[in-house]
This record gives structure tokens, sequence and C-alpha cells, in this order.
């Protein structure tokens, strides 16, 4: 079946039966929209999606750049936005960069290529100024050519597009204040890349807490990364009472190391984490850490990058919650000999 048929079936015009099958804005009396769809559906009508992106882009399409899918963080977040986009009927793309700035250019050139009708740049963005002033020209190019960008996390972009946030900040605070009150003064934190704005402002919180007892410590930000760094993370700060992550996995390789070695997770050594990713809660002992809501912001920045088409450009900021399980305690009088006990 073609266009002119569904057209001389709902008794409307073939540029007005195509407006409406095109998800045009242009305007349709509901009277005919709805012939225009029965006809469709009667005579299974499918739209080529390739020559309306060739002609319009695609409204229905999303693209989305993120650092890599197997990131709990990220992989939570896609989650999120492709409930939402199953809901609505959007097609969702999803390209991996690795944290590469050139990879990221890359990526998102490829989805304006495509003509996607929303481009989301997922994850937090990079703190170098080249990332900030590249990041800004093909932004910037893709608003000037009436393209929706949506940003996820804080991106040093000098350009005003939709975007869905959380504070960083504060969730690094809250988990130092945590361990504040449960009279930790020495705390070593296993980053994971300070060149990402999402780490510099959580270690940054944690820094606002704590004061001169945190002790950074950059890693590679997966459990392995954590693991490995334990044992000289230990040995150079003694005095330790309490070991955090910039993110869950990390929390959680320090937790298997600890164990391994025997010692007592939260008596003997406190350890907390950022993000509340699902396997969180199951730990052992369960992991006290403070929950961003990744689903949810996932899903804000698809109706965010909708609301946009629409001529309205939102931003939304979401709320961080601290989570306190099993693996936070009371600090030990004595860190190190409590530790060879």
């Amino acid at each position: 079946m073609n266009l002119k048929q569904v057209a001389r079936r709902a008794g409307v015009s073939v540029p007005t039966a195509s407006r409406v099958l095109s998800g045009s804005d242009y305007p349709v009396s509901d009277d005919m929209r709805r012939r225009v769809e029965a006809a469709a559906t009667e005579l299974n009508y499918i739209p080529n999606a390739q020559a309306q992106g060739l002609l319009l882009g695609n409204p229905r399409a999303v693209g989305v750049v993120v650092g890599g899918v197997g990131d709990p963080y990220f992989s939570d977040m896609i989650d999120g936005l492709q409930s939402l986009a199953t809901e609505l009927q959007y097609l969702v793309t999803v390209v991996n960069t690795h944290r590469s700035l050139r990879h990221e250019l890359d990526a998102f050139r490829a989805l304006r290529a495509h003509r996607v009708g929303i481009a989301i740049l997922a994850g937090s963005g990079l703190v170098r100024a080249e990332y900030g002033e590249e990041m800004t020209k093909v932004v910037r190019a893709a608003r000037d050519a009436g393209e929706v960008v949506v940003t996820i996390g804080r991106h040093p972009i000098d350009v005003d597009v939709a975007g869905v946030s959380v504070d960083n900040v504060e969730a690094g605070r809250l988990l130092g204040e945590h361990l504040v009150r449960l009279g930790h003064r020495h705390v070593a934190v296993l980053a994971g890349s300070m060149d990402l704005t999402s780490t510099v402002d959580r270690v940054e919180g944690l820094r606002q807490a704590i004061g001169e007892g945190l002790r950074v410590r950059e890693v590679e930000p997966t459990r392995d990364g954590a693991w490995a760094a334990m044992a000289d993370v230990l040995a150079e700060n003694p005095g330790l009472t309490a070991v955090v992550g910039t993110a869950d996995q990390m929390a959680m390789g320090a937790l298997a190391w600890l164990r391994a070695q025997g010692i007592a997770v939260p008596t003997q050594m406190s350890v907390g984490g950022i993000n509340d990713i699902w396997v969180a809660k199951d730990t052992t002992p369960a992991l006290t850490t403070v929950h961003l809501p990744l689903a949810e912001m996932g899903a804000a920045a698809l109706r965010l990058g909708i609301a946009a088409r629409e001529g309205r450009v939102g931003h939304e900021r979401l709320a961080v919650e601290l989570i306190v399980r099993e693996s936070t305690g009371a600090a030990p009088a004595e860190a190190s000999s409590s530790r060879r006990r």
C-alpha cells in the first residue's frame, strides 16, 4: 500500500495524509487526522521512515551518547529512558564513547547525520577546556539548525539546551557528613576519572564534609580497579577508618577486598558509595550509598526532548538521598591496631 491509496481511502489530499503520518506539526483537523489514521490501519500502511528522515528528520528517533552501557550508572539511566520510549513508541539508538572526547564528537555528528529527532548527551562532561570548546561548537550548530539536544549531568557547554541534572556535590557531602557523624575523620575515596565533572563534584562534596582527613586515590572506575588499589591505599594511610567510592562499583570492590583480608565491615572499616545501583542493597553487608534517581533521569531527558521539539526548552534538577545500610558504623577508636587484631 502507498500513501496515495491511504489518502483516497480517507478522502483527503496526499499532502494531508503525509502530514498526519509523518508527525508534522502542520495543523490538521481532528476529524481528518482520525480518518487518515483509520485508513492507514485498515490498509496496513507503514510509512517509510528513511524517506521521511531525509526530508524531515525522524521525530520519533532518539539518539543517546553514553560513556558505556556496561556501567550501571548508564544502564539504569537507559532503562528508564527506554521504558518511556517504548510507551510513547520512540525508537532509541545508544552509542558508546568510552569517555573519549573524539568519540563523543564523532557520535554526536553521526546522530545528526542520521537526523534523529532528539539527541541526548548522557552522563557528565569532561572538565578539560577542550571539551567545552569543541562540544559547544557542535551543539550550537545543532541548535541553530533547529535540532533538539538534551544533556544529562553537568556539561561545560556554553549553549542553552534542555537538561536534567542532580547535585553531585550534595551527594558527596551527604555521604561525608554521615561518616563524620559516626566519628570518621580519616577517609579514603576511590575516585573514578578526575576528568569527569561528576567525579570532581562528588570529591568536592566529600572534602567539604570531611576536610583535611580526606585522601583521594584515582582508580579505574570499576569493581576490579578498586580491588587492585585497596592494598596500597591502606598501606599508605594506616589510620583510615572508612573507604568510599565515587560510584558504587568501586565501593563494592573495596568491600570484596576487605572481606578477603578478614577485615570486618563496618566494625573495623566502614564503606560507602554513590549512585545506589540495584545490586547495592544485596552486597554483604548491604551498601550505604547516596541514591541518584538514574532511571528517572533518563525518562526526564526524553520528556524534556519532546517538550523542546515543541519549543519549550526546560531544565530539571532531581533530588539525591542518603541511603544508610549496614556497611557503615561507628569509627573504631584505634583503626590500625583494630585491623591487626
